[in-house]
């Protein structure tokens, strides 16, 4: 019992890294003309990301730390055990 047990916890556990880390890639993901600012003029990377935001500078004349686009919680599964 233990040992499934085990085994559904990592499941669990591996599933729900592998969505957050593709939901922190979607949700940067976002059009240079919806960005909304999150940032102050000279802003870094780092002190960017540390406000929860997203940095890309690639794009002139727009943002470049903005806030990530809202993401929906995904309808919960059934538990198949």
């Amino acid at each position: 019992m233990d040992h499934k047990v085990t085994r559904v916890f990592f499941m669990i556990l591996m599933l729900a890294l592998s969505n957050l880390a593709l939901t922190q890639e979607d949700t940067c993901a976002v059009t240079p003309r919806e960005r909304v600012n999150c940032g102050f003029p000279g802003v870094s990377a780092q002190e960017c990301e540390s406000r929860g935001c997203c940095f890309d500078s690639a794009v002139r004349g727009f943002p470049w730390c903005f806030h990530p686009r809202a993401v929906e919680n995904p309808p919960e599964e059934e538990c198949p055990f």
